[in-house]
């Protein structure tokens, strides 16, 4: 059985690094095709896709945010990461790391605040 879990700080301050790593089981982030995907889902608002990274390790970005995002991964942990830069309170959101489209973690609150 596939499982993802977020995991990181649940707050950032503004203009500084959002950072949370997705943790994979049951399936690797390197063998089969898929897409490791960022979404998140700001208050009031629906689901936003954020980006990915695929098995072999290429990346694409939402082009709302792609100048300041980064996914990356660490093959050795099954793990891929997420990095928003220069974060504002329109950051907040809850976050979803998912195994496009089928499965998905747990989400995790991320709030922008001094």
């Amino acid at each position: 059985q596939v499982q993802l879990q977020e995991s990181g700080p649940g707050l950032v301050k503004p203009s500084e690094t959002l950072s949370l790593a997705c943790t994979v089981s049951g399936d690797s982030i390197t063998t089969n095709p898929s897409y490791w995907s960022w979404i998140r889902q700001p208050p009031g608002t629906g689901l936003e896709w954020i980006g990915y990274i695929t098995n072999s390790g290429s990346t694409y970005y939402s082009p709302s945010l792609k100048s300041r995002t980064s996914i990356s991964r660490n093959t050795s942990k099954n793990q891929f990461t997420l990095q928003l830069s220069s974060v504002t309170h329109g950051d907040t959101a809850v976050y979803y790391c998912s195994r496009w489209r089928n499965y998905w973690g747990q989400r995790t609150q991320v709030t922008s605040s001094s």
